[in-house]
């Protein structure tokens, strides 16, 4: 992996930290991802004016992905609905690379080495290992459910991105007509689950989430389908959660939050496995 890929892969990671910030923050969490789906919409119709048309053979790949997005973000929700964000984040983060090592392993050609296997699977452990301080106050355990199919739906997400923005010819239209898919298709998951005037309430309470949180989101998201087409997805995956560790650093600076020893530790670890990707 190229240096130029690594460092955006870094940087769309220290952006999903920033909005991830943002969700953590807001009250109103269905307020918040709400206002962060909704949000991707603007840019991605300025996107979609200045760029390529991707290419006809990623619509299947659009769709698909969309399908797999929204059952990520239900199943988010669910988890939010019964438990506490800092509980269940971790563990859907954490998983997410592991799935996508197993499925690819499984289905595909892993095509990555021994380092990097190592690096992945310690990459995930430190991220994991966040929800140790937690497990004992846990009101309801079917929130580890919800949180283990969030990771599942991520891989899944991850995987049908890897391969449409390879044959989109265009990663950054594919990732702006996928948002807008989403968010269609978000808005009929709101109104299934009996959500109603969350537009209005995105409008009222969420205004700096929907127009910052959205474009920030989007950027980074469209910068990782970017990095699929250079790399394998299982690595640029699990370099995205290194997020985790700027959210830890954002969450202690501006959310008044204890850096605990159990957190440096994480970040030691995930450290560790990203060094291992990068340089064995």
């Amino acid at each position: 992996m190229g240096i130029n890929i690594f460092l955006a892969i870094i940087f769309a990671a220290f952006l999903h930290a920033i909005w991830n910030g943002m969700v953590k923050k807001q009250d109103d969490k269905y307020v918040a991802l709400t206002a962060i789906v909704l949000g991707h919409v603007p840019i991605s119709l300025v996107v979609i004016f200045l760029n390529p048309t991707p290419s006809i053979q990623c619509i299947p790949y659009i769709f698909i992905s969309s399908i797999f997005l929204v059952g990520y973000e239900w199943c988010l929700l669910s988890a939010y609905k019964i438990e506490d964000y800092t509980k269940v984040y971790p563990i859907a983060r954490g998983s997410a690379p592991i799935f996508i090592v197993i499925i690819t392993w499984i289905l595909f050609d892993l095509n990555i080495s021994k380092f990097e296997l190592m690096g992945i699977l310690i990459i995930s452990s430190g991220i994991i290992i966040l929800c140790l301080q937690n497990i004992k106050s846990f009101r309801n355990y079917s929130a580890i459910t919800y949180a283990i199919g969030t990771g599942l739906f991520i891989s899944f997400y991850s995987i049908t991105d890897g391969y449409g923005g390879r044959v989109s010819a265009s990663p950054l239209s594919y990732t702006a007509w996928l948002m807008i898919l989403n968010a269609v298709a978000f808005l009929i998951l709101l109104k299934i689950i009996n959500k109603p005037n969350m537009i209005k309430k995105v409008m009222s309470k969420g205004k700096k989430v929907f127009f910052i949180g959205g474009t920030l989101s989007y950027i980074a998201y469209g910068t990782v389908v970017w990095a699929f087409t250079y790399a394998p997805v299982s690595i640029v995956a699990a370099l995205r959660e290194t997020s985790i560790i700027f959210s830890l650093i954002i969450g202690s600076i501006f959310l008044k939050e204890h850096f605990t020893f159990l957190k440096a530790g994480s970040v030691l670890v995930i450290f560790f496995g990203v060094i291992l990707i990068k340089f064995f």
